[in-house]
């Protein structure tokens, strides 16, 4: 019990030495314990010489004396192990970060007790994290530490894109909100004139920060907005569903050849009694479709919509009178 308040007290000083003023009820909630709690922890650290003091009022709270800091980290050995898996020195370089990364773990290894020293070392000789995808080069991004400014300063940010539709280059003044690394490659999420929208960096074709700040959006959440998008887009990614029987070794094979969530779909199948599985998946188009089965070769067979069925036996009829000609 002891052991958990004092982890607790650390946190509350950590929380007000990053963040400023902070109410009780603010405390209260990114503790998870009550506002009566937060009081007498706050008495406890008053008591212990801390220089903390409150103010009433709406627009009060807890705050440290300016220039206080304390040389307490409050991790935990795992905690500092995981902390070696967050550096992603690719990324970190790409935002113009590389050596302020380098230099804070310098840091924080120098900062750390000798026992959970050696086994922050010892993740960091044992796990490398590498974030782009297989088969792909990584992405020129010439703007990116332009846009990671624009970002950070929450300045206006005009640039000129290169859409997949017509027309193919627009030029827009955004409001950049925040910045996503996904598989290797970096997403803009920006306020345009209607709304909140995703923007390739690769695609950025000139970049300029405009001496304009702007207020971001009341309650914004990059991550919670980031997942949300990604639901949205995989709802609307798959218009149709194709019944296919597929081989034993197909069936096995099949989260290699299809994006996943294809491949929960297929988990909910049927055995026939000649021991192919027969199962339905959701498809972009019969276009699509038909080059992602051709991948599978004689382990999969199309039961339906015709009109799929139809292509990927033009296909093979194709493939057969050139190579058997």
């Amino acid at each position: 019990m002891f052991r958990v308040r004092a982890s607790r007290l650390v946190s509350l000083l950590l929380l007000l030495q990053t963040k400023g003023r902070m109410t009780a009820q603010a405390l209260a909630d990114e503790l998870e314990v009550s506002v009566r709690t937060i009081y007498r922890d706050v008495e406890s650290l008053h008591a212990a010489g801390v220089p903390l003091y409150g103010d009433a009022g709406p627009a009060g709270g807890y705050q440290l004396l300016d220039g206080y800091r304390t040389r307490l980290t409050g991790l935990t050995e795992q905690e500092a192990e995981s902390l070696f898996l967050a550096g992603l020195p690719g990324p970190a370089a790409e935002l113009g970060l590389g050596d302020a990364v380098s230099a804070a773990q310098l840091k924080l290894m120098a900062a750390l007790p000798s026992p959970m020293r050696d086994r922050a070392s010892h993740m960091a000789e044992r796990f490398h994290l590498d974030a782009p995808a297989w088969y792909y080069d990584p992405e020129r991004s010439p703007f990116l530490e332009l846009v990671a400014d624009a970002v950070w300063r929450s300045r206006l940010l005009e640039v000129s894109y290169r859409r997949w539709q017509a027309p193919e280059e627009v030029t827009r003044v955004l409001r950049p909100l925040g910045l996503v690394l996904k598989a290797g490659r970096w997403y803009l999420v920006a306020q345009g004139s209607s709304r909140i929208s995703t923007y390739r960096v690769s695609q950025i074709q000139a970049a300029s920060v405009l001496d304009e700040s702007f207020e971001r959006p009341a309650g914004f959440d990059l991550a919670a907005h980031w997942t949300a998008s990604l639901e949205d887009f995989q709802a609307r990614q798959y218009t149709g569903e194709a019944v296919i029987r597929l081989s034993p070794r197909g069936f096995e094979s099949l989260s290699s050849n299809v994006l996943p969530a294809v491949a929960r779909a297929a988990e909910e199948s049927a055995v026939d009694d000649d021991g192919w599985v027969r199962v339905t998946i959701p498809i972009e188009s019969v276009g699509h479709a038909t080059g992602m089965l051709l991948r599978m070769g004689g382990d999969v067979e199309v039961l339906a919509p015709d009109e799929l069925r139809d292509q990927v036996t033009a296909v093979v009829r194709r493939l057969a009178s050139l190579y058997l000609s």
